[in-house]
């Protein structure tokens, strides 16, 4: 049995830091009974030489599980425990870009960037097996994607990516933002801005993006598809095919600084109203076996509410041990959570 030890990137966010470890470390324990067939054991806070680490044991550890741990959400570097000697694991991680992809972009309300990795993670590893994880294409749907933090990430993995946000504002942000960042790193692209119709009826402005991550890939015709749409989350299936995503994953309404539309004319300050309406229509565009994952303000939202919300829906709440490991606090007002579901095959 081989241990190892896991150095953690610190984060920006110095409350985030607080909670990372722990996160990390049922992280780690929902790819082992996910994606590693339960071949991690033992996973502790350890001091080496002063140094904080996270340590675990696993055995026969192929180069495919290694790259599912290359991208733990907040992992910065990973070694092999040989008795008082650390020796580096080279790590295979997915990033196919800058990771100014992720970081450019600040704005008030914005989801801490480990977190949401770590949110499309433990959703993903629900979802869909480890050689699909390390080398695939699954489909990506944030349906209240604000200015893009999750469709980036996803981005990032060489996954394809799609969001729905119904304010202006940040969907003209992340078009701008996006078709500028592409241009700067000299990504051969080609976006598509129309408008989007259902029965002759206007749903909202569309930015669809091809691209690849080099000229070669483009011109083989591999290319990667980022698209958001501008409109009320509840019109996503009149935009989208039912069963066409793998992964649902979203970060709802804190019900504080932004409210939470729960329906045309109506505007409620709690996320319950808008997700028990929102998590049916998302549902339908899940595929059989997909998987979808929620983080929440528990202040203003039960774990039992949003439970209830996701089985009422069609939806297999998955809670075993670790994926009940990721509660932590934001600041006085939040108390995040995240909750992930299945829709069974």
């Amino acid at each position: 049995m081989q241990q190892f030890a896991a150095l953690l990137a610190p984060s920006a966010n110095r409350v985030y830091s607080r909670a990372a470890a722990e996160m990390t470390r049922n992280e780690i324990a929902v790819f082992s009974e996910t994606l590693l067939d339960g071949r991690i054991g033992a996973v502790e806070r350890t001091e080496l030489g002063g140094v904080p680490y996270l340590t675990f044991e696993a055995e026969d550890l192929t180069r495919r599980d290694l790259t599912c741990l290359s991208n733990l959400s907040s992992l910065y570097a990973l070694f092999t425990v040989r008795g008082r000697t650390l020796e580096p694991v080279e790590l295979e991680r997915l990033d196919r870009y800058d990771d100014d992809l992720l970081s450019i972009l600040k704005y008030t309300g914005k989801t801490n960037e480990q977190l949401t990795k770590l949110l499309l993670n433990v959703t993903a590893a629900a979802a869909i097996p480890a050689e699909r994880f390390a080398s695939g294409r699954p489909r990506v749907l944030d349906p209240m994607c604000g200015r893009g933090t999750t469709v980036n990430q996803a981005m990032m993995y060489g996954w394809d990516a799609f969001g729905v946000e119904i304010d202006k504002k940040d969907f003209e942000a992340y078009s701008a933002f996006i078709q500028r960042w592409l241009k700067s790193k000299r990504l051969k692209h080609r976006a598509v801005s129309s408008r989007v119709k259902r029965e002759g009826r206007a749903l909202g402005q569309r930015l669809l993006v091809e691209f690849a991550a080099s000229k070669a890939l483009y011109k083989a015709g591999e290319l990667q598809t980022v698209e958001m749409v501008n409109t009320d989350t509840l019109r996503s299936a009149d935009v989208y095919k039912r069963r066409s995503f793998d992964l649902v994953v979203t970060d709802a309404p804190y019900g504080v600084q932004h409210g939470a539309v729960a329906g045309p004319k109506t505007v409620s300050r709690s996320p319950k109203a808008l997700l028990e309406e929102a998590v049916r229509v998302w549902t339908e565009l899940l595929r059989r076996g997909g998987a979808m994952g929620i983080s929440w303000n528990t202040n203003v939202l039960s774990r039992d509410d949003l439970r209830g919300i996701f089985t009422e829906s069609g939806l297999e709440p998955i809670e075993t041990g670790p994926y009940r490991g990721f509660a932590h606090r934001v600041d006085q007002a939040i108390n995040r959570d995240l909750m992930v579901a299945r829709r069974p095959d």
